[in-house]
Order: structure tokens, then C-alpha cells, then sequence
């Protein structure tokens, strides 16, 4: 069972405001009660080097006068505070003259609350430290039978959510969602050459999750790989070939071109000097842009996903999202305010990372989806030449999300069929109609990996999922780092 819920004796003030809201003249009003609570426990070297704990909590208001969309915040829950940000509101808004309009949706009042096996907060400190070392030893043990030195770093991060909305049309949601997440960064160093290698695994749910993360397993490879890169691998060879993107690198790619360009408002322009622009036009919804084997899907109503979610900050229920349908641009990624310029509804993909943010258009799970080949080995079988890249080191994208560039970290040669040597640092630089197009199987086994997603300034960051089976692109040209 997750903790008591905190915000319950204050459910009414959000209540309250939207009411204010109408009172001072809002034609429209929203208020978002938030409470966020996160611990972690940083290890370094085997040894806990620091331990962490927040609480961000207060009330965000948004109203709509005379088409001026204003937002205000306080952290203060009294209805003596929630009046004077709604004020703020108000006067905010009426300063500005504006042509703003929500898309007309469905409101519903619902409780959505994720009950863990285990709740995270109530697990002994002991027993999360224990976790984290046991992870650790394996790393250490595969950087010393190689006869190098490192440096190990993992950060288990805990939190829990409780958010009450509420609208002037009627929502009325009370959500609650713990989530856990464990980040890993591994150096070693060899020879006088330093290698480093990094990942992340989370969910939504409590401390059983972290059964499912097979942690020790994950640090194995990677530390593995590590040593593989210094030791082993070739310089790459150059020159148009096949590629196979793994699960890690095929799902960053799925979430940066084209996750970010079909968020609407960098489509219109809203965006562009926060976080950038968009090389999707509006009349490119309904056209084919990659072959037909493509699809991507942003998803946040996945159990368990580290961007789950069934109602978004703007009371609207979510559901999956065609990004890419069979090569088809088909959904984006839309709040109110951008569903209506674009006369269509939204996409439920308005999200906040606090109750002090405003909510914008944003990502939560996606991916690429499963296609028809069953493995591997299948995918490649009939490559003559080609790369397997397995995981990225460094990736680059410009703020149109139209050129890009990712540099492998874990790469091998595929000759004749087969994995064969493992090479060193192959860069895939393409736009991205021309990444789109060179995709033509997928392999029907997708994993997932979290992240958080940075977006907006002020800044906002939102755990996500990232997610892909393998991919195959075709003629494509490999440069050398």
C-alpha cells in the first residue's frame, strides 16, 4: 500500500480556487494540488557517499480571460494564498490580450491510485544499500579480472506523487503514483585509456520492481563492454552498409526524432525559444514519411512504465498515441491549447514536472513497435556488411529535430550473416525523413529503458520510457569518430 494520502485534507482548496477563479471573472479555471516526495541513496565505489531527500508541494492555477491564458503558483495551502495566486492569475491574464482556446473534451471525476507490493519509503535503508553494493561487487569483480581501474557509480532514486485536479468543466481527479529508478555509470580505465559506460532502468510501483530490473545481470554487461571496447574492438570501417540499431539506441532515436518534432506546440511556433522548433508541418498529419513496416507509439498508460499516467495534467484521460502508424504520421503529441489551433482533440499529453509548472506537450512512453522478424540473428542474416550498434556513447540533434547524429559505444562488425568484431566508435549521421525511410524490419522483442525528459524554461524534467526491438536501416553511410 502506498503511504497515507497527504494532500486528502486539502482536496478542498483546490476546489476552492477554481471557484475564486469564475467569482474574479475566468471564463474558464483549473487548479492542480501537488505533492512530490523523492529519496535516494548515492553509491560510489562500493561506499554510500550521499543520501538525499525533497518535498515540493502547492497548488498551480491556470485561468482563461478574454482569451489570455495566465498561470500562477503557491506553496502555501491556505485559502488565504490560494486567493491571492488566483488574483495573480487574473491580473496576469488581463494584461495580455491573446486568441487562446481548449479544445472541448470529456471530464470525469476518478481516483487513480498504484498500490505497490512494496512501498519503497517503508524499506529499510539497510536492505536498499545492500541492493546497490551487490550490484557494485559485480562491476568491480569484471573491472579487476581485466586488470583495470574504475570508477562505479549508481544512484537509487524513490519517489511518490499525489496530484488532485480540477477544472470548471467538471474534472475532478485525484492521482497517485510511486515511482523507482536506478542510474548506473561506469569508468574504467585501462592502459592509459578510459572508458565509460552508463544506463538506466525505472518503473512506476514500489521496491518489487527492482526485482524485475535484473540489476546485477545489467551491470555485468556493461561493465563487460567497458572492457571489450579498450581490449578488443577494431577501428570501424567507413563507407555505405547496413545497420542495426539495438533496443537502447533505436529508442533514444524514437524518442528524439520523433517523439520531440510531433510535440505541437513546437509545431506552431510556441516552443521554438525554449527548447526549439519542429521540421513537422501541421499538413504533413495523414502523409507517409517512412516505409510502411514503422510504427512508433507513445504510450503512458502502460502499467508499470516510468511515465505512466491515465489522466494528464489537464484532467484528460490519456491513451496510446500513433506517432507513426505503418509509416503515417497519424497522432501528436497535443494539450488543450494546441489540440484547438489544430481543430482536433487532445492527445492527453499535457504534463508538468511540479506543481509550480506549467503543463505543455510532452512525451511518456515511446517506442518503436514490435515488427515480424523473431530475433537477431534473423535480422541480419542476409547482410553482407554492416554495423550492429548496440548501445550510444554521444548523440547530437539540432533544435528541429531534423539533423542528427549518435556515436556508438558498444559496436560490432556484421559479415556475412554474423556478429563478428567488436569496432570502435561507428557515427550514424542522417536527417530524419532519411532515418525514417531506411527502416525495413524490426525484430518482435521490445525493452525498454527510463530516462527523464528535459523540456521548457523554466526547465522541466518527466520520467519516460524509452523502448525498441531491434532495427534494421539499409545503405546507410557510417562515418569514424
Amino acid at each position: 500500500m502506498p503511504p497515507e494520502v497527504t494532500i486528502e485534507p486539502f482536496l478542498d482548496l483546490a476546489e476552492h480556487a477554481v471557484e475564486k477563479a469564475l467569482e474574479a471573472g475566468a471564463k474558464w479555471a483549473e487548479a492542480r494540488l501537488q505533492r512530490d516526495v523523492s529519496a535516494s541513496i548515492l553509491l560510489r565505489n562500493g561506499h554510500v557517499e550521499a543520501l538525499g531527500f525533497g518535498e515540493l508541494s502547492g497548488i498551480g492555477i491556470r485561468v482563461l480571460v478574454d482569451g489570455s491564458l495566465a498561470f500562477a503558483s503557491t506553496d502555501k495551502l491556505s485559502k488565504e494564498a490560494v486567493e491571492l495566486a488566483v488574483r495573480e492569475a487574473v491580473k496576469l491574464a488581463r494584461a495580455f490580450r491573446g486568441d487562446v482556446r481548449l479544445s472541448e473534451e470529456k471530464f470525469v471525476e476518478d481516483r487513480v491510485i498504484v498500490r505497490p507490493e512494496q512501498d519503497a519509503f517503508e524499506v529499510p535503508e539497510d536492505e536498499k544499500i545492500e541492493f546497490l553494493k551487490s550490484a557494485d561487487k559485480v562491476a568491480e569483480d569484471v573491472f579487476k579480472r581485466a586488470g583495470f581501474q574504475s570508477t562505479r557509480t549508481i544512484d537509487l532514486t524513490w519517489s511518490l506523487r499525489e496530484q488532485f485536479y480540477v477544472n470548471s468543466e467538471g474534472a475532478r481527479i485525484l492521482q497517485v503514483i510511486p515511482r523507482i529508478s536506478c542510474w548506473c555509470y561506469l569508468v574504467g580505465v585501462h592502459g592509459g585509456v578510459t572508458e565509460t559506460i552508463s544506463f538506466e532502468v525505472g518503473n512506476s510501483g514500489g521496491w518489487e520492481r527492482t526485482r524485475e530490473w535484473k540489476l546485477e545481470e545489467k551491470v555485468r554487461e556493461h561493465a563487460e563492454a567497458v572492457v571489450r571496447i579498450v581490449t578488443e574492438a577494431k577501428k570501424c570501417p567507413e563507407g555505405r552498409m547496413d545497420v542495426v540499431l539495438g533496443p537502447s539506441v533505436a529508442g533514444l532515436c524514437a524518442h528524439e526524432c520523433v517523439g520531440h518534432p510531433y510535440e505541437a506546440d513546437r509545431i506552431w511556433g510556441r516552443e521554438g525559444a525554449q527548447a526549439g522548433e519542429s521540421f513537422v508541418t501541421p499538413d504533413m498529419v495523414g502523409k507517409q514519411v517512412a516505409n510502411e513496416c514503422v510504427t512508433v507509439i507513445d504510450d503512458p498508460t502502460i502499467p508499470g512504465s516510468f511515465g505512466y499516467y491515465l489522466y494528464d495534467e489537464e484532467g484528460v484521460r490519456a491513451r496510446p498515441r500513433y506517432l507513426l502508424k505503418n509509416g503515417v504520421i497519424t497522432d501528436l503529441l497535443h494539450n488543450r491549447e494546441s489540440a484547438a489551433r489544430f481543430g482536433t482533440k487532445s492527445t492527453a499529453a499535457a504534463r508538468a514536472s511540479a506543481y509550480n509548472r506549467e503543463p505543455i506537450p510532452r512525451m511518456a512512453n515511446t517506442y518503436f513497435a514490435p515488427g515480424d522478424y523473431s530475433s537477431l540473428d534473423e535480422l541480419i542474416e542476409d547482410i553482407k556488411l554492416g554495423v550492429y550498434i548496440k548501445s550510444f556513447g554521444e548523440w547530437n540533434i539540432d533544435d528541429r529535430r531534423f539533423n542528427q547524429i549518435y556515436v556508438a559505444k558498444e559496436a560490432w562488425l556484421i559479415e556475412n550473416g554474423r556478429i563478428t568484431t567488436p569496432v570502435k566508435y561507428p557515427v550514424l549521421e542522417i536527417t530524419t525523413p532519411a532515418f525514417y525511410r531506411a527502416i525495413d524490419a524490426l525484430t518482435k522483442h521490445v525493452e525498454f529503458e527510463a530516462a527523464t525528459c528535459g523540456k521548457g524554461d523554466p526547465g522541466q524534467g518527466v520520467p519516460v520510457w524509452t523502448g525498441a526491438p531491434h532495427v534494421r536501416l539499409r545503405n546507410i553511410v557510417i562515418k569514424v569518430r
